[in-house]
Order: C-alpha cells, then sequence, then structure tokens
C-alpha cells in the first residue's frame, strides 16, 4: 500500500510541476495553442471556397466550323470555365495566360469538324495554369463532361442515320451516370484533405511539445528560468503524470479542432463526437510515446523545429492521404502500419465524414491501441536508459533514491 501510495503521488506531484514548466515556456505553449488554433484555419482558408468556378480561358480556334462553335459555346456553359475571348493564332493565347487574364487555352485544330463528319476522331488540345489544382481539375472536369456529352450526341446521330427507327426505340438513357460523393458531397478540396490534416496537427501538436520539454530537461536552469528535473521515483509515474498534463492543456483545443472547424468550414460532419473523442484516445497515448523517444534524441529546444518539418511531410506521405496506402511499397506500408496518424486518419475520415460508427472502424482502433502500447514501451525504455543517464549522468538506481529539486 505504501508503494501505491507512494505511485500515485508521484503522478500528482509530476502532474503539478510539469503545469508550471508548462506555463514557464513559451515555446511549448506555442505548440499547445499557437498550432493548434491557428493552423487548422489557415489551411482551411488557403482553400476556401473550394471549388472555383468561372475561370477565365482563350480560344483559338482554327476550324471555325459549327461543331468548333457548339463546342466553345457548351465549355462556357460549365461552372468551371468562362470563355473570355478567341486569339488568332497561339502565342497571342500564351501571351494572354502570360500576364494572367486567363488561365487556360483550348486550341481547336484545323478540320475538326470535317473530321467528324466523316466519322473520324478529331482532338482539341488544351493547354492550362498548373499554379493552382483546383484550376486545372475544374477545366479538366469541363472539358472531359462536354467532350463525352458531345460525343454521345453525334454518335445518337450516326445511329438514326442508320436506323431511323432506332429513336422510337430508345426513348431515354440505357445507362444513366449518377454520382454520389459520399462524405464530400461538394467535390471540394478541402472537404476531402483537411479532416485528416486537423489529425495529424493534433498529431504533430503532441509529439514536437513533448520533444521540446526533452531538450529543456537538458538544458541550464538559469537558461530557462525554472528547473525541469521534474521526475517521480518509479519511470511510469513521471510518463503517466506528464500525459496527464498535456491532455489537460489539449483538451479545448482538441475539441476546437475536431468539432469547431469543422463546423465553421461546413466540412462534413456525420460522426458522433463522443465516439470520435474515445477512437482519438489510443492516438494520443501513442503520440506520447512517440515524444518520449523523441526525447532520447532531442538535447536542445530549438532542434524540434527541424524534426517538425522533416517528420511533418513523413506524416503525410504515410497517412495515405496524398498516397494510398494500398499502392505503397512494402517497406513504406510497414512504416505507415507503426504510424499512429495513419490508423488515426482512416478511421477518423471514415467516422466524421461518412458516419461510420466505432464498431464499424474495429480494427483502425485495435490498431491505434497496439501503436499505443509499442511506442508508450519504447518511450519507456528511452526515458529509463537513454534520457535519465545523459541528463544526471549516473544509474537509475541512484536518481530514483533522490528527492529531486523543483525551483533553481
Amino acid at each position: 500500500m505504501k508503494r501505491i501510495r507512494e505511485f500515485f503521488g508521484g503522478i500528482f506531484r509530476v502532474y503539478c510541476r510539469e503545469f508550471r514548466l508548462v506555463l514557464r515556456d513559451p515555446g511549448i505553449i506555442l505548440f499547445l495553442t499557437f498550432l493548434p488554433l491557428a493552423y487548422p484555419v489557415i489551411y482551411s482558408l488557403i482553400y476556401n471556397p473550394e471549388l472555383v468556378k468561372d475561370v477565365p480561358m482563350v480560344v483559338v480556334d482554327n476550324d471555325r466550323s459549327p461543331l468548333s462553335r457548339r463546342l466553345v459555346r457548351e465549355i462556357d456553359a460549365c461552372d468551371q470555365a468562362r470563355v473570355i475571348g478567341y486569339a488568332a493564332d497561339l502565342p497571342e493565347a500564351r501571351r494572354a495566360m502570360d500576364s494572367h487574364k486567363c488561365f487556360a487555352i483550348l486550341e481547336i485544330p484545323g478540320g475538326f469538324g470535317r473530321k467528324i463528319g466523316r466519322s473520324e476522331s478529331a482532338s482539341a488540345a488544351m493547354y492550362c495554369d498548373m499554379s493552382l489544382l483546383l484550376r486545372y481539375r475544374g477545366f479538366l472536369v469541363a472539358a472531359t463532361e462536354v467532350m463525352q456529352s458531345m460525343g454521345g450526341e453525334l454518335l445518337t446521330e450516326k445511329i438514326d442515320l442508320v436506323a431511323p427507327l432506332a429513336e422510337t426505340v430508345v426513348t431515354e438513357d440505357l445507362l444513366p451516370i449518377e454520382n454520389i460523393s459520399m462524405g464530400n458531397i461538394r467535390n471540394g478540396f478541402d472537404s476531402f484533405i483537411m479532416p485528416g490534416v486537423l489529425i495529424l496537427i493534433l498529431h504533430q501538436c503532441i509529439v514536437l511539445a513533448l520533444g521540446m520539454a526533452g531538450g529543456a530537461r537538458r538544458e541550464k536552469a538559469s537558461a530557462i528560468g525554472y528547473n525541469p528535473h521534474n521526475n517521480a521515483r518509479y519511470i511510469p509515474a513521471t510518463m503517466i503524470g506528464q500525459m496527464l498534463c498535456y491532455s489537460t492543456l489539449l483538451a479545448l483545443p482538441a475539441l476546437y479542432m475536431i468539432h469547431y472547424v469543422p463546423l465553421m468550414f461546413r466540412f462534413p460532419m456525420e460522426g458522433n463526437l463522443l465516439e470520435e473523442m474515445a477512437f482519438l484516445m489510443p492516438m494520443l497515448a501513442a503520440c506520447f510515446g512517440i515524444g518520449f523517444v523523441l526525447q532520447a534524441f532531442t538535447t536542445e529546444r530549438e532542434s524540434v523545429f527541424v524534426s517538425w518539418v522533416v517528420t511533418s511531410l513523413i506524416f503525410l506521405l504515410l497517412s495515405g492521404l496524398i498516397w494510398p496506402r494500398y499502392d505503397m511499397y512494402g517497406v513504406w506500408k510497414a512504416m505507415s502500419d507503426i504510424c499512429p496518424a495513419t490508423w488515426a486518419v482512416e478511421g477518423f475520415v471514415k467516422m466524421n465524414s461518412n458516419g461510420a460508427a466505432l464498431w464499424q472502424v474495429r480494427h483502425e482502433y485495435l490498431m491505434l491501441w497496439l501503436n499505443a502500447a509499442g511506442w508508450l514501451t519504447a518511450g519507456y525504455c528511452a526515458q529509463r536508459w537513454c534520457v535519465l543517464p545523459a541528463i544526471y549522468g549516473k544509474s537509475r538506481k541512484s536518481v530514483d533514491k533522490e528527492v529531486l529539486p523543483t525551483r533553481s
């Protein structure tokens, strides 16, 4: 009973001391407040509005036939594109694009209508400005839909010429196409990527805050104004106390990111908030484990900014948002399996965007708990055999017997 009381007493003391340490460290406050509060808004505003409409384009019509004029009219009628005029040749159109008067050029070659009249394949070239992928996507969708629609109508006309009674038999589309984008009704880029990016931001907040705290522990007390040697007698008690401290500080920012940011920007919100919070609990534990491991490699507080730049890109690639996991090579897929953000992004998108219940993401939930167990074990080993010997320069047994100071 005495050891149990000492264990929980150590957790409470570490919890209180860590609060004082965090409040005196502006770097950790930056990661726990600015990063979760400002970054989701900044990223969401970049792609807001999600859809681009009436983007100007110029046409170079070398055919001047009824079919070429019809193609131009139908593209101009699409929401994505707006034809602002014709150019005499391609160099003139390129000068208009270079001056940002337009962002796409549609070049219709000579003989376009004549080839279609002879039942031959005719092509038209479109040149797009790739400075913004949303514009390129809009032009591509508009051109594809118009060409498919015109091709179907021309094919129907040819069939009617061969079999005049076909029109009386076929009175409607035999293969109607209806596109329903589940979880992203507006087909917007922001609604597609931001739910996963929110989880990655939360993931990085915890890892980098703990990494900076580890760097502070190796610096002189006079350099930061507070003695960061905050340890209980038992290493698990120290880890639990620090985890509870950071969880308390991140409770409101995490709620803001998961619930209020999607509410502000009208992202898909089909899931249950309590189930989503329960789903993310093992991810938080796994992130704490990664943070404890990172402390073994962090000798200065500022070095975590280098880790931020490097790991952010790696976690984004491994999450499956921009590189599907089924298309990854074996080594990359294995790395993504041990990354808690990967399973958290997959499960959270299913719950938040598609309305899945917690039991429907049980595979991701189980993998998160396995990641949490593995990373916390690795964090314990890093603290026991790397961090504490590096700080005190002595064995763990001698450190356990000391009552470490809390003030400089």
